[in-house]
């Protein structure tokens, strides 16, 4: 948990005037936000929820897609990505069957 509490968190939200938990406020247009913090140094950008990815994945910003499947059908909750309005091909990277069952996939968008 240590990790998490040091790595620099960026929120993206229209409607909250603070953040904590050294997180920063990332507010205006999203796509110039987002080109800058990708050129800043470190090892990449994680994203989630889903309004975000969405969006990102709309303006072509997302170079590397986890999806994480457990073996669990829930029948209820959002729907991943919905809403693109158009493909996005993408090639496998990696996967990983966990102890938990669940199996992690990596995919880099292809251009």
């Amino acid at each position: 948990m240590g990790s998490i509490n040091a790595a620099k968190k960026y929120v993206v939200s229209s409607s909250l005037d603070r953040v904590d938990w050294n997180a920063e406020l990332v507010r205006g247009d999203l796509e110039k936000a987002v080109q800058h913090l990708k050129q800043e140094p470190g090892k990449g950008l994680l994203i989630g929820g889903v309004k975000l990815p969405l969006a990102l994945a709309e303006l072509g910003l997302i170079d590397e897609y986890e999806f994480v499947v457990h073996p669990r059908l829930a029948g209820h909750g959002p729907t991943l990505l919905a809403g693109l309005s158009r493909y996005v091909d993408l090639r496998l990277v990696s996967r990983l069957e966990l102890s938990s069952r669940a199996v992690a996939m990596r995919y880099q968008a292809r251009r």
